[in-house]
């Protein structure tokens, strides 16, 4: 009696075990991409390029001086591009203040929108823009750079410019705004970066 006792313990704690080491080997929970291949259901994970963008102008997280501000000179910052994957062919930029609702909805204050940036170019000047890129229409409905324009008191705005890296140029005419942009992007955005500045009006 105790010998069968013994032999239903020893099955118990083989299966467990086994059960341990089999659960060990399940891929992660939750749609989580696994390191150096595909999460679950196939998919292709996130894709993490190395894209930067850097300026002189001011740090990433910084404050973004009057110079470049809307009230101030409202001067484009230049940036340089790097580590963009192979196969890239432009850039587009999407720059706006993220700490305004509009109208009660998610949409916040569009600064500027520019596409078609060529990848050969390795970034902007500041003030300017090289051959081929064009600039779409902002919040005031302008074709050009908007600075940050918050207004005075206790809290900065965070200003985002995001850096899409593209694997085509764009067909898109000037007039076009920002969903007209994603639309246009979708398929085509082989990286992603951001740089964000902070703001406010000092009285």
């Amino acid at each position: 009696m105790r010998l069968k006792w013994l032999i239903s313990v020893v099955v118990l704690v083989t299966a467990a075990m086994a059960g341990l080491d089999l659960s060990a080997q399940q891929p992660p929970q939750g749609g989580g991409a696994r390191a150096g291949g595909a999460g679950r259901g196939g998919g292709r994970g996130f894709n993490l390029a190395p894209l930067l963008m850097t300026t002189d102008a001011f740090p990433d997280g910084g404050i973004v001086p009057v110079k470049h501000a809307g009230r101030g000179g409202n001067v484009q910052p230049g940036f340089k591009f790097s580590g963009a994957p192979e196969g890239t062919v432009s850039y587009a930029i999407i720059f706006h203040d993220i700490d305004v609702a509009l109208q009660n909805n998610t949409g916040d204050v569009l600064h500027w929108i520019v596409w078609n940036i060529p990848a050969a170019a390795g970034g902007i000047p500041e003030g300017s823009l090289p051959a081929g890129a064009v600039q779409g229409t902002n919040i005031a409905g302008q074709n050009a750079y908007f600075g940050p324009g918050a207004p005075a008191g206790p809290r900065y705005h965070h200003y985002v410019f995001e850096l899409y890296a593209l694997n085509a140029n764009l067909d898109l005419p000037p007039t076009s705004g920002r969903d007209e942009l994603l639309k246009a992007m979708a398929g085509k955005i082989v990286a992603k970066a951001a740089y964000v500045g902070r703001y406010r009006t000092e009285p």
